[in-house]
């Protein structure tokens, strides 16, 4: 006598198939008694292309901006000017609560931490380019900044 041939449930099939889609699993595997079935599908992933930064002019100040501009020191790319190594949150003291690195008027060393900026839960110290005072803090405290964005002046 032949063996008997097992046969196959196309509707069990069927319906591993629509699990694997509404669940968005990528494999399942079924086993009963002697009965074993695995289906897996693959996604592909398109190639994801990084394009470097390109700089751009900022934007005309509105007339309102530009007003508020004069009366304060110009945040030109000057060697006591402070920017913002990465993106991330400033930081003006230690620790909640704590008294800030600096205020306007003080006097700093070069190297000297002036503020923090958080990127990625890591605390980054930043430190005076050069020894001078501090003449105006361009952040508040826990404001979110970008790279290359003005923290705070020194002359």
């Amino acid at each position: 006598m032949a063996a008997k041939k097992p046969t196959i449930d196309q509707g069990l099939i069927r319906d591993l198939a629509n699990l694997l889609t509404e669940t968005d699993l990528s494999e399942i595997e079924v086993e009963q008694d002697d009965f074993r079935v695995r289906l897996s599908r693959t996604t592909s992933i398109a190639p994801v292309q990084v394009h470097a930064p390109v700089a751009q002019a900022a934007p005309a100040p509105s007339p309102s901006i530009a007003v508020a501009e004069t009366s304060a020191p110009a945040a030109s790319a000057a060697a006591g000017n402070v920017p913002s190594p990465m993106v991330g949150t400033a930081y003006l003291s230690p620790a909640p609560g704590a008294d800030t690195f600096v205020k306007i008027g003080d006097s700093v060393k070069e190297g000297e931490t002036v503020i923090i900026v958080e990127a990625m839960k890591t605390m980054n110290q930043i430190a005076a380019p050069k020894s001078g005072k501090v003449t105006a803090i361009l952040v508040e405290d826990g404001q979110p900044v970008e790279f290359g964005e003005q923290l705070l002046m020194i002359e």
